[in-house]
C-alpha cells in the first residue's frame, strides 16, 4: 500500500481493533514533529471518543472496513454452536478473551460472546465474566448494527435472541 493511497473516505464505518466500530469524520493534514501527516479522524460515538490515525499506519494497526456479509453470517452461526469452556484458570481465560475482543475479528468476538453467555436460568456470572461478555457482545452488536443500518440495541436483541434460542440445547446436554 503506497503512502498516498486512501482506503477509507469520510462517512465510512471502520473497525479499529481496540475500540470497535467508528466512523471516519474527517481527513486531516497536520504537521507533527516537523513531518507532514495525513490523518483519519475517527469518531466512536459510544465512548464519546475521537481518534486520529495516520493514513500510512491504518493498515498496520489493523484498521479495516466493516466485515463482509459472509463473515457476519459466520459470526452469527458461531453463536448457535456449543460453547467451548476451557478448564484453565480464569485469569488466563480472561486474557485470551480480551485478546480475541481486541483482535477486531468478528468471528473471534462472537466466540467470546457465545462462551460467556448465561441464560436467565443459568448460574450467575462473576463480575469480570459479565464485564467481558458485555464488552464482546457490545462490540459484536455495534458492527452488526452498522452493517444492517440499525442501532446497537436492536442488534444486541438479535444476538441475545440467537443465544437464548440455542443455549438451552447445550445446557440440556450437560444435565444428562
Amino acid at each position: 500500500m503506497s503512502a498516498n493511497t486512501l482506503v477509507f473516505e469520510v462517512g465510512d464505518y471502520v473497525v479499529y481493533p481496540k475500540h470497535g466500530v467508528g466512523r471516519v469524520i474527517e481527513l486531516q493534514k497536520s504537521e507533527i514533529a516537523g513531518m507532514q501527516l495525513e490523518l483519519y479522524v475517527l469518531r466512536f460515538e459510544k465512548e464519546k471518543m475521537t481518534l486520529r490515525v495516520p493514513t500510512n499506519k491504518a493498515e498496520g494497526v489493523g484498521m479495516r472496513k466493516l466485515s463482509s456479509d459472509k463473515t457476519l453470517k459466520e459470526a452469527l452461526q458461531v453463536l448457535t454452536t456449543k460453547p467451548k469452556v476451557k478448564r484453565t484458570m480464569w485469569s488466563r481465560r480472561a486474557q485470551e478473551y480480551e485478546a480475541k475482543i481486541n483482535s477486531g475479528d468478528l468471528v473471534s468476538i462472537a466466540e467470546v460472546t457465545r462462551d460467556l453467555f448465561r441464560a436467565d436460568d443459568q448460574p450467575e456470572q462473576s463480575y469480570s465474566e459479565r464485564q467481558i461478555f458485555e464488552a464482546a457482545s457490545s462490540r459484536l452488536a455495534r458492527e452488526l448494527a452498522a452493517m444492517e443500518e440499525s442501532d446497537e440495541k436492536t442488534a444486541q436483541a438479535k444476538i441475545l435472541q440467537i443465544l437464548n434460542e440455542h443455549a438451552p440445547l447445550y445446557y440440556a446436554e450437560k444435565a444428562l
